[in-house]
């Protein structure tokens, strides 16, 4: 969740009411307010609302709420005559880029704040850590266009931002403490992303941090804004977000020409939505009519098609409108949650636990207990990560994703334990010993099943940890099991052991095979086990189901 600092003087200025309505009513929008200080609210909003990361996008969304100013905000966008190039060597380094110029800009400290702080959230909500998006904002008259997105290299000099003298890229990620604290994005590259101007003086390398050469301040009247990444459409809505608050003080936006296209885009989406499923969903009796003021409350544009009919225009920054319920929610909010009549549900029930979240909560106690810290993979992985690095054959028995976005995304996880040494792969640099655990679902043979997995690492990490941790395990979870000599290719030959209940391998220990390590590029021992929580007694026979006896 995002906290926001919202400065009295600034909101009542962009509002247009007193502090104390805008307090008193600001939660009925969706907002939590921290705590209340004499010159400002710290608020917490919603990730799924990062266009109320600022004063400015909080000030517009009250603005409709409060009945001041409805309906769509409209952002005229001009060309700039600016251009900016993509070196082709950054397709696989960091290849998405989106930029705007943002002229006739007021800054003052509250207006400034507003925007380090809405960049900085954006970087957590939408860029994933910088990662997935990371922004960049300069002193465009310090700088000559065209500009340009380089692959640059590592030993390229200049001063970043807060620093008096030039480092190289590789001396940032050493010397400077945003260059310490996201390296990791960058550092295994052999070329570093660079934007320069046509001076090939630097302005910004991303993700990491901007050049003290175009520090904003409170004198900058024009910007240049540089959004780059993984991913295109999460880059273009920071690009967005960014533009519309700013515009919302007075600025003008202005586009950019990436290699030919322009950029920004901030015309709205159009949906056509019904007045009777929205009232079905709410509960409440509303006409097509009242559906579109609703809307126009939340800053929408909409109108009735004379009959059943809405059609709604989505504004650029709202990019949590993925379904018409989305839409339904902020009728909601417009009608007042305070306006709805409150009744109990026409049917009683009684809720117990499931048998699988008594035993997934056992499980998790266990290891909390044994000094693992859990973790939760992802439920989609690869066969490269599930089989091929972990020299297991494959089975056949996972089940495959018919259309994969990715490589990286083609089946179901059917173990846990390749994703645990996968994410040993991702903290490799980080202090030692690491202990992970994770429980949950997996897939095999199109059945659902709940499986647990462990690593430890350490220059220590041997047999006898795993051994020690797989019998604490089976002796808390009841198990009558006993201990054979395991053939599994994943661990080491003499080191490994499988776990049988019922004459059944019902779960694997022992040290990980340096090949393994090798494939996962892992240099300590790696003390691992995994286990099949079918085995567990009380484990239901069809998951998901009431057995006979009942719970």
């Amino acid at each position: 969740m995002a906290i926001i600092k919202l400065p009295y003087a600034y909101l009542e200025d962009l509002v247009g009411v007193d502090q104390e309505t805008i307090i008193r009513r600001l939660p009925m929008i969706g907002a939590d307010i921290e705590r209340i200080e004499e010159d400002h609210a710290d608020v917490e909003f919603f990730p799924a609302r990062p266009d109320l990361f600022s004063a400015e996008g909080v000030a517009r969304a009250m603005r409709g709420f409060l009945g001041i100013e409805t309906g769509l905000s409209h952002y005229a966008v001009r060309p700039s005559g600016i251009a900016f190039s993509i070196d082709p060597a950054l397709a696989a380094i960091r290849p998405c880029l989106g930029s705007a110029v943002i002229r006739n800009i007021t800054f003052n400290e509250d207006s400034i704040e507003s925007l380090m702080s809405l960049q900085e959230a954006l970087h957590w909500a939408v860029g994933r850590g910088r990662g997935k998006v990371a922004i960049g904002v300069h002193d465009l008259d310090r700088v000559t266009p065209p500009f340009h997105y380089i692959a640059s290299r590592r030993d390229r000099r200049f001063i970043p931002l807060d620093f008096e003298v030039p480092l190289s890229l590789d001396e940032i990620l050493e010397d400077h403490p945003k260059g310490r604290a996201y390296a990791p994005l960058v550092q295994d590259f052999e070329y570093f992303p660079l934007i320069v101007d046509a001076n090939d003086e630097v302005l910004s390398f991303p993700p990491i941090i901007n050049g003290e050469l175009t520090r904003v301040t409170e004198e900058t009247r024009t910007i240049l804004l540089d959004t780059t990444g993984t991913d295109r459409k999460a880059v273009a809505l920071a690009v967005n977000i960014i533009c519309t608050a700013l515009a919302e003080t007075g600025a003008s936006i202005e586009s950019v020409t990436i290699d030919g296209t322009e950029v920004p885009d901030l015309s709205p989406v159009v949906r056509q939505i019904s007045a009777e499923a929205c009232s079905r969903l709410l509960g409440v009796n509303l006409r097509a009519e009242d559906v579109a003021g609703f809307l126009e409350k939340m800053r929408f544009g909409a109108e009735s098609d004379g009959g059943d009919g809405v059609r709604v225009e989505v504004p650029c920054y709202r990019a949590d409108i993925m379904h018409d319920w989305d839409l339904f929610e902020d009728v909601a909010i417009a009608y007042g949650y305070e306006n709805f009549s409150p009744a109990l549900p026409a049917t009683f029930t009684l809720g117990s636990e499931h048998p699988l979240q008594a035993i997934g909560g056992a499980v998790r106690a266990i290891f909390v207990g044994m000094g693992f810290i859990e973790m939760m993979p992802f439920t989609l992985t690869s066969e490269r990560v599930m089989y091929s690095k972990m020299q297991r054959e494959a089975s056949g028995a996972a089940l495959e994703v018919l259309h994969p976005i990715s490589e990286e995304q083609t089946i179901i996880r059917s173990e846990i334990l390749p994703l645990l040494m996968e994410m040993l792969e991702v903290n490799r640099r980080r202090e030692l010993p690491q202990r992970l655990f994770a429980a949950g679902d997996a897939v095999v043979d199109t059945v659902t099943c709940q499986r647990a997995a462990a690593v430890s690492i350490h220059p220590g990490a041997d047999f006898s940890e795993a051994y020690a941790c797989m019998d604490l395990l089976c002796r808390e979870l009841s198990l009558d099991y006993a201990v054979a000599e395991s053939r599994d290719p994943a661990f080491t030959e003499g080191r490994r052991g499988d776990v049988l209940v019922g004459g059944k391998i019902v779960g694997t220990f022992g040290e990980i095979h340096p090949a393994v390590l090798n494939a996962f590029d892992l240099t300590h021992p790696v003390a691992a086990l995994e286990m099949d929580l079918r085995a567990v007694p009380g484990y239901p026979s069809q998951p998901g189901t009431p057995s006979p006896g009942g719970w």
